[in-house]
């Protein structure tokens, strides 16, 4: 069994697989990793596994973990499922190397635009003969709700809401609004602009804030929150054949 470990910029998520079929997942704080993993390589015969890390990990952390499995760090030299035209490899986040990935795994020889919507939203492109050149990077929903607090002297800082108001009637519903109405627009022009280069486009969500625009999105898409992960295990399936 497969074991890929994600740890974002707020929380670790994990999971096993039996090849590609995802048979256990979970999510917890940093400084319960190594008691977690040790506690999921009692309950399943984990053979292999990858780490990913968006944050200066603790080296610690990962030697602990080197001790517990068989332990692929992803990084830019990993050997990798497509062909990577990024311009500046060394600053490519790995979890957008690991959503390429479950692209070309899930949808071999398509166009693939992966949307991420987490801490930030980002737009990677990968052509249907497995070429990935980049992509777009902007502010997350938690993140323009804290920059429209942070950079004004009267504007209050909101927790965010599903519900997308019909009119900004109030300064709550106008921040709402234009937050999260601005955030949908962004992600439908993008799209659309794709669409216009490339006729057959596979769109896929993904991220901690699929369910709020899987709903309010136009443009045909699927929404799967495991991508990432899949991702994870595509890689070290693909090192594993190496």
């Amino acid at each position: 069994m497969n074991l890929v470990i994600d740890i974002g910029n707020t929380q670790i998520k994990v999971a096993v697989f039996q090849q590609t079929i995802l048979i256990f997942k979970d999510q917890f704080h940093l400084d319960e990793v190594i008691s977690r993993v040790l506690s999921i390589t009692e309950q399943y015969t984990i053979k292999r596994a990858i780490i990913s890390h968006v944050t200066n990990l603790d080296r610690a952390v990962i030697l602990e973990l080197e001790k517990l499995v068989n332990l692929i760090e992803l990084n830019h030299q990993t050997k990798l499922p497509f062909t990577n035209k990024y311009l500046t490899p060394k600053t490519l986040g790995v979890d957008r190397l690991a959503l390429v990935a479950g692209a070309k795994g899930q949808f071999p020889d398509k166009n693939v635009l992966i949307i991420d919507a987490g801490s930030c939203i980002t737009f990677d492109f990968l052509n249907e003969d497995g070429v990935y050149f980049g992509g777009d990077i902007s502010p997350g929903i938690g993140m323009r709700y804290k920059a429209v607090n942070h950079y004004t002297a009267n504007l209050p800082l909101l927790d965010r809401t599903d519900v997308l108001p019909e009119l900004g009637d109030s300064t709550q519903n106008a921040i709402h609004r234009g937050i999260l109405n601005g955030v949908i627009q962004e992600i439908e022009g993008v799209i659309s602009q794709y669409k216009r280069k490339y006729q057959k486009l596979t769109v896929v969500l993904t991220g901690g804030d699929t369910i709020f625009l899987a709903k309010n999105l136009k443009s045909s898409i699927f929404a799967i929150p495991n991508f990432l992960l899949e991702g994870l295990n595509s890689i070290l399936i693909h090192n594993i054949d190496e």
